[in-house]
């Protein structure tokens, strides 16, 4: 009876060993993927200890070439973004040099001196101008001293290159003076007025004056105006020297005087000075130059 049970327990070693043998060879090293999506996870099969322990193949990552003109080319120099995504930082700003200094604004500019006065610069006077006069508006007041009050106007030829409010300021100073008429001159732009003072280019002068000829060189006393030469008023006279300054102040208290009631005079002697009422404009007759009527008054 016990050889009956071995043969019975051999035959089945040896059908286990030939079902073991062949689940081993018939089994693919890699399972082939399947078409169809893998159901749920309790219907897949367990891998076996020879599966879990294949290698995994190793993929190499792939290299980047430049091209050959890439390091010449202006972006190449570039730093890369930053690691943390932002923005890629801007190339260098250019350098702009700086453009040297303009000329000196005109009020920056020295003025001349002469006789220890500041002079006032030259500027081109026109032959001629529009022929018309044009009335400085506003008035002056006259100072507050003794004396009888002259109320005057002051005219400026369109188109001559001078500050018409300039120009009133200047004859008001002068004519106001201590060393001057001694009256106290007001300025107005309207009513009567016993004296205008016009200043006029050469072309303007020269008609306003006749029938005196003033040749485009002088000024003149005609017709209740004090005719002032723009050319004159800018360059002054070679008695006078760089002076015109001085000369300025001749001319207006000169002509003026004219209104007031004066007539010329000649030089009292060499190396005298010349009275206000000298023809200064066209010598000095000898006599040094004087622009005053009482020099010294202060």
């Amino acid at each position: 009876m016990r050889k009956p049970l071995f043969r019975l327990l051999a035959v089945g070693c040896l059908a286990m060993l030939l079902v073991g043998g062949s689940t081993v060879v018939s089994l693919p090293a890699t399972p082939a993927p399947s078409a169809a999506p893998p159901g749920p996870a309790a219907s897949l099969p367990a891998a076996t200890p020879r599966q879990a322990a294949a290698p995994l193949p190793v993929t190499a990552s792939p290299q980047v070439t430049a091209p050959p003109d890439a390091a010449a080319s202006p972006q190449a120099a570039l730093p890369p973004p930053t690691a943390a995504g932002g923005p890629t930082p801007a190339p260098p700003a250019m350098v702009t040099p700086t453009p040297p200094p303009g000329p000196a604004p005109e009020a920056e500019r020295a003025h001349l001196l002469a006789n220890g006065r500041r002079q006032p610069e030259k500027v081109r006077v026109p032959r001629s101008a529009s022929g018309r006069y044009t009335v400085v508006r506003g008035g002056a007041a006259p100072p507050r001293r003794k004396g009888k009050v002259v109320r005057y106007m002051v005219e400026v030829e369109k188109g001559l290159p001078f500050d018409p409010e300039e120009f009133a300021a200047e004859v008001h100073r002068i004519l106001n003076d201590p060393r001057g008429w001694g009256y106290r001159f007001r300025r107005v732009s309207r009513g009567p007025a016993r004296i205008r003072v016009s200043l006029s280019s050469p072309a303007l002068t020269d008609r306003r004056c006749l029938p005196l000829r003033t040749m485009g060189e002088l000024s003149c006393w005609n017709g209740g105006r004090a005719v002032i030469n723009a050319v004159r008023w800018n360059q002054g006279v070679p008695g006078y020297g760089r002076d015109v300054a001085s000369y300025r102040e001749y001319v207006i208290s000169h002509e003026v005087g004219h209104g007031l009631g004066h007539g010329h005079v000649p030089c009292p002697g060499p190396g005298r000075r010349a009275p206000v009422m000298l023809q200064q404009t066209k010598s000095l007759y000898g006599c040094r130059p004087n622009p005053w009527p009482f020099p010294g008054r202060r």
